[in-house]
């Protein structure tokens, strides 16, 4: 069978480049698609169900890890996912860690002898895959938690948060941290979720993270934290996706493949 290929790049020259280097390398490879950002690059990938991405990590909206986090969540059970390629500039914890985790990664701009060694690789993954019968999606689950983890710059320790403090009308609302069920991304805020009420708050999730007990808050999906003891049963529907009951509310969180590691019997 034909290789394919997606390629999700928001400079149109640079993925123009790196189409070029590509026919150059892998003739027979296709490119299925070439897109601009990363809600592009998921919902080109789960159409076209590609082979290989190229996923740049810097742009718009979704970057590359988050774009390939969003991805495998709603990837076919079924289907083997694709190899997976970060295209950035350089970034030495980027590097790092896909180094560390043997992702493979192509610096801009494109260099030919860099580009064959990616393809040489891709080629001997996808025979394997094919004597195989089966991507590795556990693997690509490791990885992408480490790289999502280990890419990000390291942050100062900072005092843990006791109280959320939240605008609500002319006043000041003071939510104890030991009251949040969960936190979860809204558009450019943040829910703040108790038993019998919500706020909203400005400030990012990922910012709320280093501010957190991470023994107490757990990130069960790319944006959600949930207090642990809030968590009263986790729940497998039929696709196999776990969704968990909490305490003091009726709705249930989905748990992002990402994270399934995190609910294993005792």
């Amino acid at each position: 069978m034909t290789p394919t290929a997606l390629i999700a790049e928001d400079e149109p020259l640079l993925a123009q480049a790196l189409e070029a280097e590509l026919k150059r390398a892998w003739p027979e490879l296709r490119i299925a698609a070439t897109v601009g950002d990363g809600a592009a690059a998921v919902a080109g990938a789960l159409r076209h169900r590609p082979d290989v991405l190229f996923f740049d990590i810097r742009m718009p909206g979704l970057g590359g890890l988050d774009a390939s986090a969003e991805l495998v969540d709603a990837w076919p059970s079924d289907v083997p996912f694709p190899a997976l390629v970060f295209v950035t500039a350089y970034d030495q914890y980027a590097l790092q860690a896909f180094e560390a985790q043997a992702v493979d990664y192509v610096l801009k701009p494109v260099q030919s002898a860099r580009l064959q060694k990616t393809v040489d690789k891709l080629r001997s993954v996808l025979s394997q895959r094919t004597a195989r019968g089966e991507g590795d999606l556990d693997a690509t689950l490791v990885q992408l938690r480490h790289l999502l983890h280990a890419a990000q710059p390291p942050a100062a320790p900072q005092p843990l948060l006791k109280v959320i403090q939240a605008s609500v009308g002319n006043s000041l609302r003071l939510v104890p941290v030991e009251e949040v069920v969960y936190f979860e991304a809204a558009d450019k805020y943040v829910r703040v979720v108790c038993a019998d009420h919500e706020v909203l708050i400005r400030t990012p999730l990922k910012e709320l993270l280093a501010q957190l007990d991470a023994q107490l808050f757990w990130q069960v999906h790319r944006g959600t934290l949930v207090r642990a003891t809030a968590i009263e049963a986790v729940h497998r529907d039929e696709a196999g996706k776990l969704h968990l009951g909490l305490r003091g509310r009726t709705e249930r969180l989905p748990v992002s493949r990402l994270y399934a590691h995190l609910f294993k019997a005792m």
